[in-house]
């Protein structure tokens, strides 16, 4: 099990070894897994809400008209698409997968979802970014809100999963915060929970990685 001192100490170690730059740099988690049979369809795709929110917040897109449409433009989501932009979009393979580069969630009026499948599946299902229904009445800004200050985290066929955590103005209490967060949520997914992660690196943007299995091979010789 990862402790909250090691968590701390990698993202130290991580802020350390950044070369400075004229930009907020990022900070990512990269999660390395272990005693998982991927040939058995292994797939991870979580949201996780992020106890503090970095400077850049994610990008939504809400598909939805009418009153949802309107109570999605009041949130301050970046897009909201109607039915026929939508069709169009199913029309327009390029302009498709620009639209599903250019934004980290998508919403969708549930009478809509069936269309979105249509249109824009084989873009959004490959990159786990299939729509979360929003159901007739549904708190959109509240939803909104709560997506703003999620990642993603995904892993498909594949023994590793690296997701931001925040950025270089988060301290070092509240990345190692949101980076608890991300390892909880994963480590209820897999089969045997912590157990299952072999190893854990912090890394911001210009920077060199601070890896755990590092830091215990330290531990272990100052315990000797």
């Amino acid at each position: 099990m990862v402790s909250d001192s090691q968590i701390k100490e990698l993202v130290k170690r991580a802020r350390e070894g950044a070369t400075k730059r004229n930009f907020s740099q990022s900070a990512e988690l990269t999660l390395v897994l272990k005693d998982i049979d991927v040939k058995k369809g292994f797939n991870l795709n979580e949201t996780v809400v992020l106890p503090h929110k970095p400077s850049k917040l994610p990008t939504i897109c809400v598909i939805a008209s009418g009153e949802m449409g309107m109570k999605a433009k009041r949130a301050g989501v970046e897009h909201v698409m109607e039915p026929d932009e939508l069709d169009r979009l199913g029309t327009n393979k390029r302009e498709a997968r620009k639209m599903v580069r250019a934004h980290d969630f998508f919403l969708s009026d549930t009478g809509q979802m069936a269309a979105v499948g249509r249109a824009l599946g084989q873009f959004l299902g490959p990159k786990g970014k299939m729509p979360t229904p929003l159901p007739y009445g549904a708190p959109v800004e509240a939803i909104a809100t709560r997506f703003r200050g999620s990642v993603r985290v995904k892993a498909k066929s594949q023994l590793n999963t690296s997701t931001k955590i925040g950025d270089e103005k988060l301290s070092d209490e509240q990345l190692a915060e949101n980076a608890n967060a991300v390892i909880a949520a994963v480590e209820k997914k897999l089969p045997q929970g912590d157990k299952n992660i072999r190893n854990v690196m912090i890394k911001f943007t210009m920077g060199k990685g601070a890896k755990l299995s590092a830091l215990a091979k330290e531990e272990k010789k100052k315990g000797e």
